[in-house]
């Protein structure tokens, strides 16, 4: 029966099953503008960690450091008491909508991003630091110029973001609703096809996500080579 399944999957996908790719459509729409938005935040936000001393910065440094590794449960359960009708936000009517799993996994990303590139940031800041002085440049001058000299690197903690938000399950689920049409994605329609022994759909939409986890992985290792080839 798995293998039957496993070619009625293959089929979806060779055929380009309408259904299997408006969900894959709209995780890759989803995960794109949470990266985008936490990319725009992360990157300056861990930049300006790395380059200003400040009281209670070692404090802002683990907590960035500790929200690496945030249970999606968790992000969700925020994002949800923020978003529903007796929120604060919930005017808004975000809640089981794309936006909430854009914020959801906003807050999942921009942790990683930000503490990654705060090491990345201070370690150029190190090299850097003697020219910088010479040319009288001021920490906000610095700022563009590290993240701009930092770019390949960056992209591979860009990529590593994305990896985190398309792979999503819990948090997207407890503010979207998994809503067919609407706010189904490819994490949660493998959970939901799965529990109703639809498993060519299940198998389809899995074999897309395990292919773009392993795009993920080779341009960050694609990245990785031409940044040392250029540093080399």
């Amino acid at each position: 029966m798995e293998d039957n399944a496993f070619c009625v999957a293959l089929s979806l996908l060779v055929s380009l099953d309408a259904a299997l790719f408006q969900i894959v459509v709209l995780s890759l729409k989803v995960s794109l503008m949470a990266v985008l938005i936490a990319a725009v935040l992360g990157f300056p936000l861990g930049a300006a960690v790395a380059l200003w001393r400040f009281p209670g910065r070692g404090g802002v440094i683990v907590v960035l450091n500790a929200l690496m590794g945030l249970p999606p449960v968790v992000a969700g359960l925020v994002v949800y008491l923020l978003l529903s009708r007796a929120g604060p936000l919930g005017e808004l009517g975000f809640l089981f909508t794309p936006g909430a799993m854009v914020i959801a996994q906003v807050v999942l990303v921009l942790p990683i991003l930000a503490a990654l590139s705060r090491q990345k940031i201070e370690e150029m800041l190190g090299e850097y630091r003697e020219q910088f002085i010479s040319l009288g440049m001021s920490r906000a001058r610095m700022m563009p110029t590290l993240l701009w000299d930092a770019r390949f690197a960056l992209l591979t903690v860009l990529l590593a973001g994305f990896g985190r938000a398309s792979a999503e399950v819990g948090a997207v689920m407890m503010v979207g609703g998994n809503i067919d049409g609407v706010t189904r994605v490819m994490t949660t329609a493998i959970v939901l096809e799965t529990g109703k022994g639809n498993l060519p759909l299940a198998l389809g939409l899995g074999l897309v996500l395990l292919t773009l986890v392993m795009l993920i992985n080779a341009g960050a290792y694609l990245v990785g080579e031409v940044t040392k080839r250029r540093l080399g």
